[in-house]
């Protein structure tokens, strides 16, 4: 229900002329998918906790499932941290071993070329900050042009909206950011 209401509302400011002064601005929640959080908290709408989680991954060891939308980071006794997380969209899934190989806090963004092919509209650059797509933390995985970042978008946690990032919320990259050092080995399943 809130979803067609923020629908409704949208429509009505197009019709009304909020239209124009919209296409006239960048909104950088729109940015990644999803648009802007009217009545979120933002809290993730699926909760960090620590789960059984058999495996022969050594702790530290960050494993994303984009098939159940979760991360987890594996910690001793066979149990892990899950967290929920945004994944790629249709088309721009993907999977492999890499290595945490940079983390930045309050990350500023160049979209990549293959980006402002499909969205010319984007920014060339922007500075770190809360209105930032990257949000809070950003862990940067090998040579990729991929990383684990924040959003200032929760209800887009357990959804496919990204263009190849795994999404969580400011909060929940804040913990996982402070966990896992530079070097960890993330799995990523597809």
């Amino acid at each position: 229900m809130t979803r067609t209401f923020v629908a409704l509302v949208a429509a009505a400011a197009l019709f009304a002329g909020g239209g124009h002064a919209r296409a006239q601005s960048f909104d950088s929640r729109d940015v990644m998918g999803g648009g802007p959080n009217f009545f979120g908290t933002g809290a993730s709408p699926i909760p960090r906790e620590t789960v059984l989680y058999p495996s022969n991954y050594a702790p530290g060891t960050v494993v994303v499932n984009t098939a159940e939308r979760r991360l987890y980071l594996v910690l001793s006794d066979g149990q892990a941290l899950r967290y929920g997380i945004g994944v790629g969209r249709d088309g721009f899934r993907w999977g492999g071993v890499h290595r945490v190989s940079a983390k930045k806090e309050w990350p500023s963004w160049t979209p990549p070329s293959q980006m402002l092919a499909r969205r010319p509209d984007l920014p060339r650059h922007m500075q770190g900050g809360i209105d930032n797509p990257l949000g809070a933390r950003a862990l940067y995985l090998g040579s990729t042009l991929y990383r684990i970042h924040g959003s200032n978008e929760p209800e887009t946690i357990g959804q496919a909206v990204s263009s190849g990032c795994f999404r969580m919320t400011n909060e929940d990259v804040t913990d996982l950011y402070n966990r896992v050092p530079v070097g960890a080995t993330v799995v990523v399943k597809n």
